[in-house]
């Protein structure tokens, strides 16, 4: 299974669990289409006893008698999921989404289906509809509206990334992931609207590396403001903190030193102090440690070190 897949499987699952929605839909056959309402409790009977043929072909008596029903599409998917006939499970999809709109298990199975085959641009899509809907079932589920700007960051729609994380703290105004987010979609849209801002795209990898993610594109975003400031030490030393958290400490202290001659600043003395300890110079740490608290004492974290 790839990554990208028990990715969506997890999400789906969890949102489905996680708010309780599943589902619900009553079948709706009036008095007048009593027959199909007995193929589809015969259809149900054989798919409980594994016999997905008579199952499909109860399944399709009920459609032939009443095809609005969307219930009866799901169903039949779900028993061609089963026989591994996916082009027929997607067109009963369709016909499910179709009779019923405001069903969610349609968008989650097609999420699923699209995951399998790899095409994730469809899957990305099917899963916006499901944390949407999921949403608006239950608006005060905050996970929901993070899963959903996330999809949003992915796509690159910031505008929708940035009223989802507005959204999320209005309900919550302490969330410091939903905060790092949306600052983040602020330097993306920053780099987005003006690639050549080289104090976004320092400030957005700066970011990335602080938070240990996407590290060949913080490098990249860092290299591009260096391009620009080959002579700025904050981007050097943000360069420097990327090579650390790579686990690349020769080349760390490299850009750490070239940083501390540049400017002196509590932060790049800081960094450089974890660099040597990396590279087991005790002394080198200390002293870069000692020589940020010079210029900042208030602060618990490096104290914290130098004692240790």
């Amino acid at each position: 299974m790839t990554s990208k897949l028990a990715r969506f499987l997890g999400a789906v699952i969890f949102i489905l669990a996680f708010t309780g929605i599943n589902n619900k839909e009553v079948f709706s056959l009036d008095k007048g289409a009593s027959r199909a309402l007995s193929h589809y409790i015969m259809a149900v009977m054989y798919e409980g006893m594994d016999d997905l043929d008579k199952a499909i072909a109860e399944y399709q008596k009920a459609l032939r008698l009443d095809y609005s029903e969307g219930i009866v599409h799901l169903r039949l998917a779900g028993a061609y999921i089963k026989k591994d006939s996916f082009d027929k499970a997607l067109e009963e999809l369709r016909l499910a989404i179709k009779f019923s709109p405001d069903s969610l298990e349609p968008h989650a199975i097609l999420t699923l289906i699209y995951s399998t085959q790899k095409k994730f641009d469809l899957a990305t899509q099917e899963y916006e509809i499901v944390l949407k809907k999921a949403s608006e079932l239950d608006p005060q589920n905050i996970q929901i509206y993070k899963s959903l700007g996330e999809i949003y960051f992915q796509q690159k729609k910031f505008d929708l990334a940035e009223k989802t994380y507005k959204l999320i703290l209005e309900k919550s105004a302490d969330d410091a992931e939903a905060h790092f987010f949306l600052g983040t979609t602020y330097e993306e849209e920053a780099v987005k609207n003006k690639p050549e801002y080289a104090n976004a795209l320092n400030s957005l990898g700066y970011i990335y590396a602080e938070a240990g993610i996407n590290l060949d594109l913080a490098q990249g975003l860092i290299e591009r403001a260096l391009k620009i400031e080959p002579d700025n030490a904050a981007y050097i030393d943000s360069l420097g903190w990327v090579y650390f958290k790579k686990g690349i400490f020769d080349k760390a202290v490299e850009e750490l030193e070239r940083a501390s001659l540049l400017l002196a600043d509590p932060v790049i003395y800081d960094h450089l102090g974890d660099a040597y300890l990396k590279k087991r110079n005790v002394e080198k740490a200390k002293q870069n440690w000692r020589k940020s608290l010079e210029l900042d004492a208030n602060q618990d974290k490096v104290k914290e070190k130098l004692k240790k």
